[in-house]
């Protein structure tokens, strides 16, 4: 789903990040981020990611840098935050990281 205001898209993904739909996630990515200035990207509902899904995200991360349309993870789900834990990738996308009450404890 995305949602759209004049300057920022929210595109909400809620599939798994796997290299199962990686070719269609890389297109659905990519799409976005081309075709805003501005994208928020909501992992919140990510229920499954592996480091096909890490590729993706870089992929789409290096592409809004490249053509200056910025990209912002505004919501993580645990398995998400679980494999940027493992990968040392939550500084490289430098967004905040918001853990919800019910995932500390």
């Amino acid at each position: 789903m995305t949602e759209s205001t004049d300057e920022v898209a929210r595109l909400t993904i809620a599939d798994d990040l796997t290299i199962y739909n990686a070719v269609d996630m890389k297109q659905r990515l990519l799409e976005a981020v081309r075709s805003r200035h501005a994208l928020d990207l909501d992992l919140s509902g990510v229920g499954d990611m592996d480091t096909a899904g890490i590729q993706i995200l870089v992929l789409a991360k290096r592409e809004s840098q490249r053509i200056g349309h910025p990209m912002r993870i505004v919501a993580h789900s645990q398995a998400v935050r679980a494999v940027l834990e493992a990968y040392s990738m939550l500084n490289y996308f430098g967004d905040p990281l918001v853990i919800p009450a019910e995932d500390r404890r």
